[in-house]
Parts: structure tokens; sequence; C-alpha cells
């Protein structure tokens, strides 16, 4: 496993949701509170982003080019070459403190994402599943911060952080009916050990955290033993995804809100966006079918 390198020193608010596009082979990522969606081309070094009118909570690819967007006024579909957002629903038009944040598409299509209170206060968030025919269905709810989600290689485990409650969560999964159920604890980290964020699992099954506060991200195996641990150079990782050559680069987004001005001369590149090769490969990013 090689250091973590700084690819874009990108200085991001709080830099978010990086996916791998399993044909375009780019990294997409997210600042959520300087709203844009970012591509990236490690290869060529290449860069584009596209300004969001509202906060950005994630995103799916869809197979026509297209993008799946959960912003704070709810899904719409994207379209990177004219700039066009067309809207298909809020969920939860009803309260306007809450947010989208972390979210995911299974390997059936469907797209689930998670709503979060904006002032990180109130347990108000849901956690929604979108299906391919647009309908809505809300599987979760009180939540404190909607984050990271993944599965299992073989569909029968999915995983949800609530970063609030610095849980991560395991459930049954029923990939024929886009079910979680019998939640229960895979990961809980103690008050003075940062908060899980934003994940993803590899094709060995273990599941990669971001620490937000932590200064490093962390991959534990099925049963939940801790197997490994990255230190980061920011102490806010927020996200990360397998991608590149052989899906085992993993790209790690940072954060560089609320960090005080002492903590940031020890860690200039806050908000930047890192990369470091690993020994398991990741998982191919599934598509919403939609």
């Amino acid at each position: 496993m090689s250091d973590p390198k700084c690819l874009i020193d990108a200085r991001a608010v709080v830099g978010e949701g990086p996916l791998w596009h399993p044909v375009e082979r780019l990294l997409y990522w997210i600042d959520i509170k300087n709203p844009h969606l970012y591509r990236f081309d490690p290869r060529t070094g290449e860069a584009r982003a596209w300004p969001m009118p509202e906060r950005i909570g994630c995103y799916a690819f869809r197979r026509d080019g297209t993008l799946l967007l959960a912003l704070k006024s709810g899904f719409h579909v994207f379209e990177p070459a004219t700039g066009e957002l067309r809207r298909i629903c809020d969920p939860e038009a009803d309260l306007p403190g809450n947010r989208f944040n972390d979210g995911r598409a299974d390997r059936r299509g469907r797209f689930f994402a998670g709503t979060m209170d904006d002032e990180e206060k109130a347990f108000t968030g849901s956690l929604y599943r979108l299906d391919p025919d647009y309908r809505v269905t809300r599987l979760e709810e009180g939540l404190g911060i909607a984050n990271g989600i993944g599965w299992s290689p073989d569909d029968r485990v999915m995983y949800f952080t609530d970063s609030m409650r610095r849980v991560i969560w395991a459930y049954d999964y029923d990939i024929e009916r886009g079910l979680p159920t019998g939640r229960r604890v895979f990961l809980e980290l103690a008050a003075d050990d940062g908060f899980p964020d934003g994940l993803c699992v590899d094709a060995d099954g273990h599941v990669w955290t971001a620490v937000w506060g932590g200064w490093r991200v962390d991959r534990y195996a099925p049963d939940g033993r801790l197997v490994q641990r990255v230190a980061m150079p920011v102490p806010q990782p927020s996200s990360c995804c397998l991608g590149g050559p052989g899906l085992r680069t993993l790209f790690v987004t940072s954060a560089r809100i609320g960090i005080d001005p002492r903590t940031l001369e020890k860690a200039p590149l806050s908000g930047g966006l890192f990369a470091l090769e690993v020994a398991v490969a990741g998982q191919p990013e599934s598509f919403f079918a939609g």
C-alpha cells in the first residue's frame, strides 16, 4: 500500500462523494457547501467543474451519460453537456431545514440516499430508496447525519452510516426487493475517536470508512475487526471510493470547514482530493436504472 498523495489541492469546504465511473474511467466528486460537481482524469490531470444552484448531497451515474443528483430540493436529472437540471421530486418538501447527504445505487439500479438536519442538531434525517420508475420509499427515519452506504459483494449485507451517532449499521439485504432488514451495529466509534463518514466496500467484502476528525481512513473485515488503518495528512477525511486501474486506487475526499487556523497550519491540504494504491480491488460502481 502506498502513502496518500494529494491529487488536487481543492480547498473544498466539504469535499465528498467520490465515485469512479466504470465506463468513462474518470473520478467524480462533489463539494457540498460550495456546491459543485467535479470530474477528474487521473491519467491526464484534466479537471472539470459544474456549479450547482444549491447544496448537492450525492449522485449516481446513468447509462445515457446523465447523472441523478440529490440536491437540497430533492432528486434531479443532470445533463453535463448542457448543464440542464430536470426535477423529479422532493420527498422532504415539508422539511426545509433538511438536505440530502450521502447515497449510492445498488446493483439493480435503485438509488439510496439519506437526509439530515443541515444544522446538524436534530435527528430529522431519513433514508430513501428511489426506484427506476421514480417511486420513493422511506426506509429509515430519526437519523442524525445519514452517510456512507454500500453493499457486500454477494448483495446479502448493506452497510449504512449515521455519523451523528458514530455508528455504521449492517443490515440483511434483499436484493430482489431492495429491502434492508435486521439492523445491527457493525461499528461504533468512541466519543474521542472521530466520526465514521463516507464508505465503500471492496471485492473481499471489507468496509473502508473515512473517519471525520480522526485523521485517517480505516478498513474493517466483515466481522467488524479493524484490519488496516491509513493515516491521512488532514483531520477531516470525508469519503472514499475504489477506482483507477484494476479498481485498486483508493480515492479520498476531505473537508476544510470548521478547522481552526492552528490546525490548518499543520494540515494545509485540508479540503484536498487524495489517492493511494491498495492491495484489494474495489467493486464496479452501479448505474441508476431510471
